[in-house]
């Protein structure tokens, strides 16, 4: 017997039929009614939870919670489940080693077993954690992706600068397959500083006449940097369209600035669902694909919902993940919020407000919640003098809380920094130290060269130091 190659492994006729071409989402999904919706997410949903019950992970955390197969019969069960997060799926790779035990391959029978694909997360919040898929889940995650590249206007004539992480680290590898696999563009591969240098990276978007750069927000501002420094001016030497990545908190204007005036796309999703969230061409927030994701907002406190236009942690259900690794309430700990104004577009599809800061690495200064994340683009989008890089550290001085930014200049470090406070003070509503470093001299503290998410927090109050 034959064992199933990749290409056995799923059925690409009925995966288009079930979920449609990229450009046919908006016509299939886009305007349908919220009853027609929820019929698809709960026959998408039972499937999963099908295959879910015979995964020893589920079958240990579920039933621990006391829940049956028969107690969750719908969406409108599914709160009975019990939430999970990477801490969960890291002990169990640690007591079942290597893959950890919350994937099903165990249930195919022998010779049956579709191949797998293996990638990891970043490890930016400790050690990487598997990422599994099968032939199936992963052409359909391609999918997710090349409807919002699609969405955004990218074609078969753009030729895509990519600044995701082609190691170990899932981004890369699926960014990649989800152009050449549906978009038809042509893709450069450039990866990390790490991968390829960042002056080396900006010359290949001039010599190979880039439209199109995706990757993460923190990196492609710092390489308009770069460009600049190695005499390439974006919008002369470079002329990218449209910029289409993770842009969380940074400057849509400020991004399109850098770069010479190309329109500014943000996306969301991680490592393990897949593309989750996307802007249109209305750019009023990022609309869900619910046909395959199913996102729920709870308090980061109580894990309780909470209403539309609050923030909380974001919770995933992966409505197509049935072959090898199933998603079911894996709280992201990203923080974002439902919007409640009307679709400008007249969608009838959900939106989130984008990515607001991860609730574990949220600090509490002096009563007041503070997102990292978030400090960066307030200062660059409001004072054309500073750069991209910057780092926070937060301490306790004789039992004071305090923050200090140390943010890259274009200008003197010596510069009066009481501007700079006082706009954080306005807008965050507690006072923040800034200092000033010089161009590249924040890289070893922050790593952007060498990891695909720079770090941006110390918090020393953690480590007594």
């Amino acid at each position: 017997m034959s064992l199933p190659t990749y290409f056995d492994s799923m059925d690409y006729p009925a995966m288009i039929a079930e979920y449609g071409r990229p450009e046919d989402f908006l016509t299939r999904y886009g305007r349908v009614s919220r009853d027609e919706m929820r019929a698809v997410q709960n026959r998408r949903l039972l499937k999963v939870l099908e295959f879910a019950w015979k995964v020893p992970f589920y079958q240990r955390l579920w039933g621990a919670a006391g829940i049956t197969p028969a107690d969750v019969t719908s969406l409108d069960d599914i709160t009975k489940l019990p939430t999970y997060s990477k801490g969960d799926l890291m002990a169990s790779v640690e007591a079942h080693p290597p893959l950890g035990d919350f994937h099903g391959l165990d249930t195919y029978p022998p010779g049956r077993r579709p191949p797998l694909i293996f990638q990891t997360t970043s490890g930016t919040t400790g050690r990487p954690q598997p990422l599994l898929f099968g032939p199936k889940s992963r052409e359909i995650q391609n999918l997710l992706l090349a409807r919002f590249y699609t969405l955004m206007g990218i074609t078969r004539e753009d030729v895509i600068h990519s600044v995701y992480g082609h190691g170990m680290v899932n981004g890369g590898h699926y960014v990649r397959e989800a152009v050449i696999h549906w978009t038809g563009a042509q893709f450069l591969s450039a990866g990390t500083g790490v991968e390829t240098r960042s002056a080396n990276q900006v010359g290949l978007m001039r010599d190979f006449n880039a439209t199109v750069l995706v990757g993460f927000g923190d990196y492609i501002k710092y390489l308009s940097d770069i460009a600049r420094t190695n005499g390439i001016e974006p919008g002369r030497d470079v002329k990218i369209r449209v910029i289409a990545g993770h842009i969380g908190a940074e400057s849509h204007q400020a991004m399109s600035d850098a770069w010479g005036g190309p329109e500014v796309f943000d996306w969301y999703g991680v490592g393990d669902t897949g593309a989750i969230a996307g802007e249109g061409p209305d750019h009023a927030g990022l609309y869900v694909q619910e046909d395959a994701q199913f996102i729920e907002i709870l308090d980061i406190e109580t894990g309780q919902p909470v209403a539309d236009g609050l923030s909380g942690d974001m919770v995933c259900t992966c409505l197509y993940k049935d072959d090898i690794f199933p998603i079911i309430r894996f709280n992201t700990h990203d923080v974002s919020a439902y919007r409640t104004d009307a679709s400008p577009l007249g969608l009838t599809l959900r939106r989130i407000a984008g990515f607001q800061g991860r609730s574990d690495n949220m600090v509490k200064l002096r009563g007041i919640n503070i997102y990292p994340t978030g400090i960066g683009a307030i200062l660059t989008e409001n004072f054309a003098e500073l750069l991209s890089e910057y780092f926070c550290e937060v301490t306790r001085v004789d039992g004071r809380e305090e923050m200090t930014v140390r943010i890259e200049t274009r200008g003197a470090t010596e510069a009066d920094c009481g501007p700079y406070e006082a706009l954080l003070r306005v807008r965050l509503g507690v006072e923040i130290g800034v200092a000033l470093a010089a161009p590249g001299a924040l890289a070893p503290l922050t790593q952007i060269e060498v990891r695909q998410k720079p770090i941006r927090l110390i918090d020393k109050r953690k480590s007594g130091t």
